[in-house]
């Protein structure tokens, strides 16, 4: 009899034990982790966005926001379930080597040259971005480049590349720091900066900065959302990955990009196309 009790309680705590261990999963499986660029967090666009998709789905959103570089290298490490960046030349070779699959593009904004309200180095006149950087460099003038590996870093070496400048000149600053603190830290300093426009538009209220140049082919800055390989990591949570990206493309969710605004503004228009 007591060898009878002794099998019951073992039979219960390991269907216990069991039950714990599915509940674990089943939760786990219910999380998306979405490696992300800090503009996206900070714009304010998933914080409108997201909370939508989980009422509907049924899945949690874990945002990884951090440069793009660094957002592809988690999901080239299978540390995330999903990612979306804005670097077109990166994100090609993350699909090149094997790791994205599927990617699509959801939306744009543009990149803009801020900086002091007098403009001393002039830009307002220049012919494109590359002209404004160089009389960045050559007056020289405070530039302070968020230096993190993102993809506004990256477009903003591939302007100065194009102009032909090294990036070493007096007052210019690599800080190492996303969107919104290198904006702060380019008003404290009143110096020059490349944002994109969408977290500009969040932080106008607290920057005493001006846009000091926009506009060009050069200055676009498309958004795409990238499924990770399941042949390479298949232990990822892929089908909350695809519902995700399925639920960007909606013609409800590029609606809701669309009429995403801050202080009037809107901030991304919506491009996915079939």
């Amino acid at each position: 009899m007591l060898k009878l009790k002794a099998s019951v309680s073992i039979l219960l705590a390991a269907s216990v034990l069991s039950g714990a261990m599915f509940s674990q999963t089943a939760l786990a499986n219910e999380v998306i982790k979405l490696a992300t660029t800090t503009s996206t967090e900070n714009s304010g666009l998933l914080g409108a966005l997201l909370p939508k998709f989980e009422a509907e789905s049924g899945y949690s959103v874990q945002v990884i926001a951090t440069g793009t570089g660094k957002a592809l290298k988690l999901a080239s490490q299978g540390d995330v379930d999903v990612v979306m960046t804005h670097a077109p030349e990166a994100e090609a070779q993350f699909v090149a080597d094997g790791y994205g699959i599927e990617p699509r593009g959801i939306m744009e904004n543009d990149f803009i040259v801020l900086g002091p309200k007098n403009d001393p180095a002039g830009l307002k006149s220049s012919k494109d971005a590359t002209e404004a950087f160089s009389k960045i460099a050559h007056k020289p003038s405070k530039f302070i480049s968020r230096g993190d590996n993102s993809g506004t870093n990256m477009k903003e070496l591939t302007i100065w590349k194009d102009a032909g400048v090294k990036p070493e000149f007096n007052g210019y600053t690599s800080v190492g720091q996303g969107m919104g603190k290198t904006l702060l830290m380019a008003n404290e300093f009143q110096a020059y900066t490349l944002a994109d426009r969408g977290t500009f538009i969040a932080y106008k209220a607290k920057l005493d900065l001006n846009i000091s140049f926009e506009g060009g082919a050069e200055l676009a800055n498309p958004y795409q959302i990238i499924l990770i390989n399941p042949t390479k990591y298949p232990d990822l949570n892929h089908k909350g990955a695809r519902a995700l990206s399925d639920w960007f493309i909606s013609p409800a969710t590029q609606t809701m990009i669309n009429n995403y605004k801050v202080q009037g503004e809107q901030l991304f228009k919506a491009t996915y196309k079939k």
